[in-house]
């Protein structure tokens, strides 16, 4: 029996003002502290999309791992409209606090791919004192021509059938909500300007920061820009030959930067 494979997990729904929000929890079997890590996933993606990093994560920290489906994506509800412009900004009031106060969660580590990622810095900055330490996986800092080239090709793939239908596949009859409100977001003039820069300058923890070298949805500008505002350490890793899901593509690389990062977090 490999490590993994002997992690459980159980799922819960949590409520919050506008609909439930689909949960998933990874024990490890003897936890290293109380502190769990929140994953929180990007654009496209879901709890079933991290596949199997959540597993190994939990096993090779010994940390409890709470991963959650955004309102609109996943198993959890639709959401009740058009997503605003400031959906980035209003997680840590959102979805996080509904599961912070279900699950109470008192102290967390904050670990998010892609614009989770950017969720994962606004959380840490706007509870500075729960958040012991920040991991971004692909993260943005600024909206930048190759995170917009990125995007239109993306779309243009799943407007093929047997694209739109792997999307589909997770997140049901909200597919078409989730494609949208990720090329109009990002591809809104108004969205052009969107700055990471002053959640980063809220962030008063320990912070490591991957990213891909070949990452399709951003440049080495990312990550730098990333680890130069935040206020407390940061590490900036860049992953050679990897792209924008450094987790799929080098699981085992991801999660033992993640441990090594961890363990060395004073809490």
């Amino acid at each position: 029996m490999t490590l993994t494979s002997a992690i459980h997990h159980h799922d819960r729904w949590v409520n919050t003002t506008s609909g439930r929000i689909f949960t998933r929890t990874w024990e490890p079997h003897s936890a290293r502290s109380d502190v769990p890590i929140v994953l929180f996933h990007d654009s496209l993606g879901c709890v079933d999309l991290w596949r199997s990093f959540p597993a190994a994560l939990c096993a090779a920290t010994r940390q409890r791992v709470i991963a959650y489906d955004r309102l609109g994506f996943g198993r959890s509800d639709a959401y009740p409209m058009p997503l605003p412009l400031s959906f980035i900004d209003d997680e840590p009031t959102g979805s996080f606090a509904a599961l912070r106060e279900a699950y109470q969660i008192t102290r967390f580590i904050a670990l998010g791919h892609s614009v989770g990622g950017c969720m994962a810095v606004h959380c840490a900055g706007g509870y500075p004192d729960q958040c012991q330490g920040l991991v971004t996986i692909a993260a943005q800092a600024f909206n930048e021509n190759r995170i917009r080239q990125g995007i239109e090709e993306a779309n243009v793939a799943f407007q093929a059938p047997e694209q739109f239908a792997k999307l589909a596949r997770y997140h049901g009859d909200k597919a078409r909500w989730v494609l949208n409100a990720w090329v109009d977001t990002w591809l809104s003039p108004a969205f052009a300007e969107w700055s990471l820069i002053p959640a980063l300058e809220q962030v008063q923890c320990p912070a490591l920061v991957l990213h891909g070298e070949k990452d399709e949805y951003g440049s080495h500008r990312q990550p730098e820009r990333i680890a130069r505002y935040t206020q407390g350490p940061a590490h900036c890793e860049m992953l050679p030959g990897i792209g924008h899901i450094p987790h799929r593509e080098a699981e085992a690389v991801v999660v033992e930067f993640a441990r090594q990062f961890i363990a060395r977090l004073a809490y």
